[in-house]
């Protein structure tokens, strides 16, 4: 763990079981307890046979879902899938609206419940750069955090892939208090900034929801002086957005969010980021270098820095890297 105090913009090499001992007593520690979903689904074109990839995104309504679909570009509108179980069952859907984003809106037969068929036959959808064919036999539990407990993320909230029960332990007998919000991590997270104006770039919504503790837990805590701890940059998200459509103060209730926060964003939440080691390019480093110097645009240099500290060490980043803390 690399530990980054942005009001020296100094760095601090440490280890993650450190953890406990950089939150004091009454730190309100906030958790993205989403879950992913085994998403990938296989399948075929039920005239002619040839093969289709869906990666689920998110329902639009009762049977209809928005999904990557491989080859997106030579499967038309209208087209027939067929997506069978490994015990007879079978997922069927045809292929409606197609965005320009690439994705597009499968229609599923009524009667079959997609998530329930894709927690039995689906994949789960490891990131690219994790080289393997397909997830072994650990990855189910493994890329899940362990208080992973609402289905619908398409990748895991990765920075709480570093808190164990143990460590979670150790928090609450410190007197650090707990809650949680739901962010579903979907193509938004991930999507590179290719505008040439930051300010520009449009990022996908991704659902949330704040429960009635949680919205309370952080308004006592902010009332009281206290620090909110964000695990992840989603957890961040969710709170930041639910202060800007509280007018300032984190109220209970369900949205979605598109929220760009980059240089000179200012946070109204959150102290301390718990967080990952992040891509050039990415929206979630953008985050992290407005987080580093809130309301200015002087974080980037030192974020920098400490990332070329980070590689120099022998750092890992990506989904089980390692693990910032700014604080």
């Amino acid at each position: 763990m690399m530990v980054f105090d942005r009001r020296a913009s100094t760095v601090v090499l440490s280890r993650f079981v450190e953890f406990p001992n950089c939150l004091r007593a009454g730190d309100l520690l906030v958790l993205n307890d989403s879950r992913v979903i085994p998403a990938r689904l296989h399948g075929c074109k039920v005239e002619g046979g040839g093969r289709v990839e869906i990666l689920l995104l998110r329902q639009q309504e009762r049977g209809a879902w928005w999904v990557l679909l491989k080859p997106g570009k030579r499967v038309r509108a209208g087209t027939r899938l067929r997506f069978p179980g490994q015990d007879g069952s079978e997922l069927r859907a045809v292929v409606g609206e197609k965005a320009d984003d690439g994705r597009c809106l499968l229609a599923f037969d009524d009667g079959v419940g997609v998530l329930e068929f894709a927690e039995k036959h689906g994949e789960l959808p490891l990131p690219p750069y994790i080289a393997r064919e397909t997830p072994d036999s650990e990855d189910r539990e493994r890329y899940q955090t362990v208080y992973a407990r609402v289905p619908g993320s398409i990748a895991a909230p990765t920075a709480g892939l570093h808190l164990s029960p143990e460590i979670l332990a150790a928090l609450r007998g410190k007197g650090v208090e707990v809650a949680s919000v739901t962010l579903h991590v979907g193509l938004g997270t991930f999507a590179p900034v290719k505008a040439e104006d930051v300010s520009d770039h449009v990022m996908h919504s991704e659902e949330y929801v704040v429960p009635s503790a949680t919205a309370d837990a952080v308004v006592r805590a902010k009332g009281e002086g206290r620090r909110v701890v964000a695990v992840g940059t989603t957890s961040l998200r969710v709170l930041e957005s639910a202060a800007r459509s509280g007018g300032g103060e984190v109220r209970a209730g369900s949205g979605s969010t598109n929220l760009f926060l980059h240089p000179p964003a200012t946070f109204r939440v959150v102290d301390v980021l718990l967080t990952n080691f992040h891509l050039p390019r990415s929206t979630l480093l953008m985050l992290v270098c407005a987080f580093a110097a809130p309301g200015s645009e002087s974080g980037r240099e030192p974020m920098l820095a400490a990332y070329r500290r980070a590689v120099e060490a022998g750092f890992r980043f990506f989904s089980y890297g390692d693990a910032m803390l700014i604080h």
